[in-house]
């Protein structure tokens, strides 16, 4: 009997192992401050795929003028109320809606220009890390190239050439996006084509691209959905930026930086500060939920590093306090 009542102690504390995913997102989610931002991202989400309900809602199309019930007889764009709940721009046009087509803009320049970026800095990355010499050298000098070009200056030759467009916005962020994460998957590969399982592949004669995505790219998982997810705000930053300056969506198509340069046009935000409350607000929450959610992912997937930078934390307080 005392064996039968052992064995159904052991089975009942059996030990289960966890998957590398689930620890994962186990550590997430013991992180409030990450929890909080991805509850941001995915109101965010929500408010795009609602956008078309919102117009239906309102009966306001995100293109569509109200100057008799949008704008003041002194041709003041209106405030939040009943007919239009987050106010009107200089068109008499409903910001709620604007804002709501604005955010299918944003996350989808910004999502698909960070993965297409993070595609391409993986691919010159790993080729420059692993072949080294003289395609290391070349790919390396690209990447300073493109790190060196101004923004600015570019994006303005790229308008006045083809004109504005989504694309060419696009375009435009993947040029200057690559590059940083490029030169941190390079060193990544670098360190890892000197490990081990990578000689042992070799002798067993596995080919540079087979070692290349069997065996290298597995590795860089972590740097790799880091860098993707902190560079989706950057990427928002820069479609924002372009719209601003108008070289980026073309109008009447609603866009956050777009809505904020019509709120400086003329000065209208002294007098309709929710021109710019309103888009200023909510490109600010998704930036900053991204890179908080982006931190946290981090400290999640490598947590030996997230202990390591506490404990560095601690001990620059000490000697501050000494």
């Amino acid at each position: 009997m005392s064996d039968i009542a052992e064995n159904q102690v052991l089975s009942a504390t059996e030990i289960v192992q966890r998957g590398s995913l689930e620890l994962t997102l186990r550590r997430l989610r013991r992180d409030p401050a990450s929890m909080a931002a991805l509850g941001v991202i995915l109101g965010v989400i929500l408010l795009a795929i609602v956008a078309p309900w919102i117009a239906a809602v309102t009966g306001h199309s995100p293109i569509e003028q109200f100057r008799d019930t949008g704008l003041s007889p002194a041709g003041i764009p209106v405030g939040p109320g009943a007919d239009f709940w987050l106010g009107t721009d200089q068109l008499g046009r409903d910001v709620l809606v604007r804002l709501a087509y604005g955010a299918r803009v944003s996350l989808l320049v910004g999502v698909f220009a960070s993965v297409l970026a993070s595609t391409i800095a993986v691919v010159v990355g790993v080729t420059a890390g692993y072949f080294g010499g003289m395609v290391d050298l070349a790919l390396s000098r690209l990447t300073d190239l493109v790190m060196s070009v101004p923004f600015l200056l570019c994006a303005l030759a790229l308008v006045s050439a083809f004109g504005p467009s989504m694309m060419l916005s696009v375009a435009v962020i993947v040029f200057f996006s690559w590059a940083p994460m490029a030169r941190v998957i390079r060193g990544q590969v670098i360190s890892l084509s000197r490990q081990d399982f990578v000689h042992a592949s070799r002798s067993l004669g596995a080919g540079p691209l087979s070692i290349m995505v069997v065996d290298i790219l597995p590795n860089l998982t972590v740097p790799i959905i880091v860098y993707t997810t902190m560079q989706i705000p950057n990427s928002i930053v820069f479609e924002a930026t372009l719209s601003f300056l108008g070289m980026g969506i073309v109008p009447p198509t609603p866009s956050w930086g777009g809505m904020l340069a019509d709120a400086s046009s003329n000065s209208l935000y002294l007098v309709a500060w929710w021109m710019v409350f309103v888009p200023g607000t909510a490109l600010l929450l998704t930036t900053l939920a991204f890179n908080i959610l982006g931190d946290g992912l981090r400290d999640a997937l490598d947590p030996k590093s997230a202990r390591t930078a506490r404990h560095l934390k601690r001990k620059q307080k000490g000697a501050a306090k000494s």
